[in-house]
């Protein structure tokens, strides 16, 4: 099979290549295609992957090209990883943000509006490419905000777009150890949004364990989300919320931090991976030894600001494990190509799953997977406080959708002005303002 990746010069393109190297299964991927608009990136990236394929004799074979339409074609799979502006734009949306006193994470609030603004319009494109060159491929979206960005790719491809995310897979294993049960034979109730759900239960055997460990300070303690919220909030919850959550309910703490900070998340990641894009421009530089060195950093200084805010330090050991996105991307292959199916954790269209929001809305919740697709499993009604979030955060991705395809200025404010965490109309004016000063490819929104 042949797997592209749009956006194949990007930092994590190597955890990808590594799980398809331990895949040996019939019918696996055999070659993987790059495709990037930066050619050193590219080169960088091959690299890496050079070396990781050294002693494995049927590793897939790699290929790199700046032609979108010679990346696609004929592809089985699409991994859609693109970042719209690069970390430049990414510092930039948290700049402008914080400027004004809100919050500009990249996919949370105003960042994440201004991202999806310049993302959708790029994002469909590829999305009318591939629907004509390989009308069969199915398309994996790692692109954020990965839940507006899927829903705005289905308008095209339909149920052929899925998308995926590691921190529920995160949230869910680190919940089971704390249990000690295995992830592997646990279901995880989780339902939400993308970066806006909830972990509701955890049964194993048919008996959920989670009010065992909402009972126990000490157990809640031993991990990152329990640090983070800390047990009097989910005790109220009655829930584990996604990480993400912390932006919600501690955004004043949040946004303090965030602006005392000597430098942003996404400057630090630019200046990171400039460092090691620029180290990868020399010959003698070890690939692979460079990119793990440069990984390990880039974990341990995950969400740094709001374990700031929350004092509860530096991240634990157990901690530092990736999400493990590219083992869902890889079962999630697995399982449509080969019909082994899977009970994944994936964003897809609502279809009646959720009563709040219509069939066309792309959630993130537990999915049956096989030859056919995902399929949304039924779950439990959420509660209000959780109805208020998400059906607000929704209508908000859903103005900034109409505004990327008509160009509408007035929708883009409006986009702005109705999410939970710009407090005013007149904020959402000066933000759009700033965002079409720090964006050239914003200058679409000129339209009523």
């Amino acid at each position: 099979m042949k797997l592209t990746i749009l956006g194949g010069g990007g930092f994590r393109v190597p955890l990808v290549y590594g799980a398809l190297l331990g895949d040996q299964g019939e019918g696996r991927v055999t070659r993987v295609t790059l495709h990037d608009v930066d050619g050193g990136r590219l080169d960088a990236v091959s690299r890496v992957l050079a070396e990781q394929a050294a002693g494995h004799p049927d590793a897939p074979e790699v290929d790199v090209t700046l032609d979108l339409d010679e990346a696609v074609r004929g592809a089985d799979f699409v991994f859609s990883a693109i970042r719209v502006g690069g970390l430049e734009g990414r510092a930039a949306d948290e700049r402008v943000a914080l400027a004004e006193g809100v919050l500009g994470q990249e996919t949370v609030g105003a960042g994440g509006i201004a991202y999806g603004l310049r993302t959708v319009p790029v994002a469909v494109g590829i999305a009318r490419r591939i629907a004509t060159l390989a009308p069969d491929a199915w398309v994996i979206n790692f692109t954020n905000p990965a839940g507006l960005v899927t829903e705005a790719m289905s308008r095209v491809l339909g149920d052929r777009v899925i998308g995926i995310c590691d921190s529920p897979v995160g949230l869910g294993r680190r919940v089971a150890k704390v249990l000690g049960a295995d992830p592997a034979n646990a279901w995880i109730d989780y339902v939400g949004l993308n970066h806006l759900g909830w972990l509701r239960g955890l049964r194993v055997g048919g008996r959920d364990h989670l009010p065992r460990l909402l009972a126990d300070d000490d157990a809640l303690a031993s991990f990152e989300e329990g640090r983070l919220f800390g047990p009097e909030w989910l005790r109220s919850l009655g829930a584990v919320p996604n990480e993400y959550l912390h932006y919600y309910y501690f955004n004043r703490e949040t946004v303090r931090a965030y602006t005392e900070a000597e430098q942003t998340r996404g400057a630090f990641l630019g200046r990171q991976q400039a460092r090691f894009y620029t180290e990868m421009q020399r010959p003698e530089t070890p690939a692979l030894k460079a990119w793990h060195r440069t990984l390990a950093e880039r974990e341990a200084t995950y969400m740094a600001a709001n374990r700031d805010a929350a004092g509860v330090g530096e991240r634990d050991e157990d901690d530092l494990e990736s999400g493990g996105y590219e083992k869902v991307a890889l079962a999630l292959m697995r399982a449509v190509a080969r019909d082994e199916r899977a009970t994944l954790i994936l964003n897809v269209r609502n279809r009646g799953t959720l009563s709040v929001l219509d069939a066309d809305a792309v959630i993130e919740v537990p999915c049956l997977v096989d030859a056919g697709g995902a399929h949304p499993v039924s779950v439990d009604p959420l509660p209000y406080h959780a109805v208020g979030l998400v059906t607000a955060v929704k209508a908000v991705e859903r103005e900034v959708l109409a505004a990327a395809e008509s160009g509408s200025r007035a929708g883009a404010v409006k986009a702005f002005a109705l999410h939970p965490l710009v407090d005013s109309v007149s904020v959402a004016r000066r933000l759009l303002d700033g965002y079409r000063a720090a964006h050239p490819g914003l200058a679409y929104l000129t339209a009523p």
